[in-house]
């Protein structure tokens, strides 16, 4: 499990240096999706199958629709990929400095603290995510709705920073 816990970690970090490179919106929406698929692997592997696949399916059925559509407005004739040399400039920069600041905590970082949460599930009658789902629809449930109402405002301040010169969201590209 630690190798696997690895992968998705390393895997995490890569992807946050794609986006943070600054490509073309058509790569970053890629490096989103490997990010998200990442993390919600680290989730799983701690215990929270659950709340991994609601934070998945989240995303990709609502940020990523928007994405789309915006990047398929901003279109460039020639977009900028992970190849290119001010992008690769960028990711290893960004990679340097991750390996700085990682190398800083190595000698505090064991093999004991990557232990999953479902290690101990004999011992317990319920599974760690069912009882977090409980909460978080009891206490929480003001605090969805209140997430809800940012995604929509999300929307409407993507469709109105790509909507053009007064043109509307329907132009030629």
């Amino acid at each position: 499990m630690t190798y696997i816990m690895s992968l998705f970690l390393l895997g995490l970090v890569l992807g946050l240096v794609a986006v943070a490179s600054n490509p073309s919106p058509y790569f970053a929406a890629l490096g989103l999706v490997v990010v998200a698929g990442m993390g919600c692997g680290v989730l799983i592997n701690y215990g929270g199958p659950f709340l991994s696949l609601v934070l998945f399916l989240i995303y990709l059925g609502g940020m990523l629709v928007v994405f789309a559509y915006s990047a398929a407005l901003a279109a460039e004739p020639y977009p900028e990929s992970w190849g290119s040399r001010p992008v690769a400039a960028y990711m290893a920069v960004y990679a340097l400095g991750v390996a700085l600041v990682s190398s800083k905590f190595w000698g505090g970082w064991y093999e004991a603290s990557w232990v999953p949460g479902d290690e101990f599930s004999e011992f317990s009658t319920f599974r760690g995510d069912v009882g977090g789902v409980a909460l978080m629809y009891s206490g929480g449930g003001g605090m969805l709705v209140i997430s809800a109402w940012v995604l929509l405002l999300t929307l409407f301040v993507v469709l109105e920073l790509t909507r053009g010169l007064s043109r509307g969201t329907l132009r030629a590209v």
